[in-house]
């Protein structure tokens, strides 16, 4: 496959990977997704933006000697971590003349993680710039937008700006121009909410930044790129936004049922005081579709049955997720069955802790529910009603 241009002498030089099912052996893919590698050739120096999956590293290669790549002079590392910079040793072997530009932290790294020898790095400072003849590379430094190591690199003549994970997508393409889609749609906030949604004030942050720099093409690291950068920033603008909306997300375990019984009635009730509602199985869902609930919720109600003395593990595992996803939820309680003793919400509420939530009195049921456990469900009801209310969202 020939590169693909994307402005004059900047070309796209990735590959797709449609086969691979699960990321960071975590994060189901629906579409697979793309490691996205650019090449910069100035009138006197040729550069590699990025880099490649090791599993790729031979058909990468290969792609470069097809296309005609017989000199590097720099590799532009702007984040460590493999699926990026994996191919780093081996570009090095082909291309000996070759440096890797980076940021002190990538440097130690990829030193750490790839042993690129420490003589063959130029480390670089923020704002720093470095000039390829006819276009001039500057470097942005965007720490914990993904890892504290995060950099972005703009090509100022052609105001193009590579902001590896950063408005990515685990999305496969035959056109690396993004077309909007409800499902490329999907497939970015996906993304955001699994990778980038811990760091969202500073997501918030450099989208505004980008807003600034007027730039005519963005280009991630994984997914389409934006010929039309509005597309994706506007879309950043709304997830990083510090309110949410009028939405209750209900993720559940339930062994018996008793548990599957307080959250559809929950879900109903809500929704008939104008309060929109998710319902998320845990063991039978996706993760990405949580993730992408907790983007929206301004509440969340967690289920869960008991286990021997405590919640459900799986329901555990939720409430750790959303504690180290750190969304913009407001509210929060928990709801559940249990048939002898244990602690049921105690963990839970360790859990998300650190979110400083307001939390709603829990309601806890012994096996089946009767109608006073409906009354407690009906305070529980109104108290997320009036909260809403006060937030301007009913």
């Amino acid at each position: 496959m020939d590169f693909q241009k994307i402005k004059e002498n900047v070309y796209y030089c990735g590959l797709n990977d449609e086969h691979r099912a699960i990321f960071d052996e975590l994060i189901p893919l629906e579409h697979g997704t793309s490691y996205n590698s650019y090449l910069v050739i100035g009138s006197e120096k040729t550069a590699i933006i990025d880099t490649m999956y090791p599993p790729k590293t031979e058909e990468y290669l290969q792609r470069l000697e097809k296309n005609g790549v017989t000199k590097v002079d720099y590799i532009i590392a702007n984040h460590g971590e493999q699926d990026h910079s994996g191919s780093i040793p081996a570009l090095l072997e082909k291309y000996p003349e070759a440096v890797v530009v980076t940021n002190i932290k990538c440097a130690e790294n990829i030193q750490e993680m790839l042993f690129v020898p420490k003589e063959r790095i130029q480390v670089i400072q923020d704002g720093e710039k470095l000039s390829l003849g006819d276009k001039t590379l500057q470097f942005i430094f965007a720490p914990n937008v993904h890892w504290p190591d995060t950099m972005f690199t703009h090509v100022i003549e052609d105001k193009v700006l590579f902001t590896c994970d950063f408005l990515g997508a685990h999305y496969v393409f035959d056109d690396v121009f993004a077309k909007p889609s409800e499902e490329l749609t999907h497939s970015a906030k996906r993304y955001y909410a699994e990778i980038m949604m811990p760091f969202r004030m500073l997501c918030k942050k450099y989208t505004n930044l980008i807003k600034t720099m007027s730039v005519d093409i963005v280009c991630p690291s994984h997914g389409p790129i934006y010929n039309n950068p509005a597309d994706i920033l506007d879309l950043y603008e709304e997830w990083t936004k510090d309110e949410g909306k009028n939405l209750v997300l209900l993720p559940y375990v339930s062994m018996y049922g008793s548990t599957k019984e307080m959250i559809d009635y929950l879900s109903e009730q809500l929704q008939a005081k104008g309060i929109e509602t998710l319902v998320y199985d845990i063991i039978r869902g996706d993760l990405g579709d949580l993730a992408m609930g907790l983007v929206d919720a301004t509440t969340m109600v967690l289920g869960t049955s008991m286990v021997l003395a405590g919640p459900h593990p799986a329901a555990v595992s939720t409430a750790y997720l959303a504690g180290v996803l750190r969304p913009k939820l407001k509210i929060a309680s928990f709801v559940g069955s249990y048939g002898w003793a244990g602690k049921l919400f105690e963990p839970l509420a360790e859990c998300v802790s650190r979110l400083k939530l307001d939390v709603i009195e829990p309601i806890q049921v012994k096996g089946r529910l009767v109608p006073e456990d409906y009354k407690k469900l009906d305070d529980m009801i109104q108290a997320i009603y009036d909260k809403h209310k006060a937030l301007g969202l009913v």
